[in-house]
């Protein structure tokens, strides 16, 4: 097993709680040290992690300084804290992803998770914006899937999804998950931790409106993802075109 030792934290002749250029309190050296077991594999999804007393004594500080870690770590859905049972590391369930990842909800208020159908997958060179955005290299290339999905009956959502090809070699082979953060956690070691959205609304042309069932011209909500891993690299460039007319976009603000 890989280990990872605290390696140093405020100097001696440093004064407590002295901000200087650099310096990161204790428990977020820790919670650092955590991230890289995730990114590394170490602390695989649904694994149990040990004790925070074991983890104490392992780095060599106090246990309340773990506990601060785990609690951030959790409070990012990174790790699950389980009464009478322990700390586990996340898993991309549909559970999860329902309620961090997926922010339509119906408006009778249920939240569902959706059906989803491809409807076209296929390598190619990435144009401007997905280069930028996925920081990718001039002439690397992307998979490219496009899907519908849809709540009871009816189609909501048009997704374009793309990704780095690198990062999911034999992918465009199929089949393509409903779930996919799961596969890339599972079949590709990565976990998809947070993720930038921003939204704007549009007007649906003829192929789009087409996809879903509607006439050109009708209102969407457009929503760009930037999904990024643990270790802070781009994952997915997603743009998602919603049909509002039965549900709506849900944002708990804490």
């Amino acid at each position: 097993m890989t280990e990872h030792k605290l390696e140093f934290a405020a100097r001696p002749d440093q004064a407590a709680g002295a901000e200087i250029l650099g310096f990161r309190p204790l428990y977020r050296q820790v919670k650092a040290i955590f991230v890289r077991r995730l990114v590394e594999g170490v602390w695989a999804p649904g694994m149990a992690l040990p004790s925070e007393g074991q983890l104490a004594s392992e780095i060599g500080v106090s246990q309340g300084t773990v506990r601060k870690a785990l609690d951030e770590l959790a409070a990012e859905n990174l790790l699950v804290r389980r009464q009478g049972r322990g700390t586990f590391v996340a898993e991309h369930d549909e559970r999860r992803i329902l309620f961090q990842f997926f922010k339509l909800v119906p408006d009778d208020g249920i939240p569902r998770f959706p059906d989803s159908r491809v409807i076209g997958i296929a390598g190619g060179g990435a144009d401007p914006r997905e280069r930028q955005a996925l920081e990718l290299g001039e002439t690397e290339p992307v998979l490219r899937i496009r899907r519908i999905r849809s709540l009871g009956t009816s189609p909501l959502v048009l997704e374009t999804i793309v990704l780095p090809a690198r990062i999911v070699p034999g992918l465009e082979d199929g089949p393509v998950p409903n779930n996919l953060y799961s596969l890339f956690a599972t079949r590709y070691g990565i976990t998809v931790a947070h993720a930038r959205e921003r939204l704007k609304a549009v007007a649906l042309d003829a192929e789009q409106a087409g996809h879903l069932g509607v006439a050109p011209g009708t209102p969407a909500l457009a929503i760009d993802r930037i999904a990024l891993s643990l270790d802070g690299s781009p994952v997915e460039l997603r743009t998602s075109l919603c049909l509002t007319q039965e549900a709506h976009y849900l944002s708990d603000l804490r």
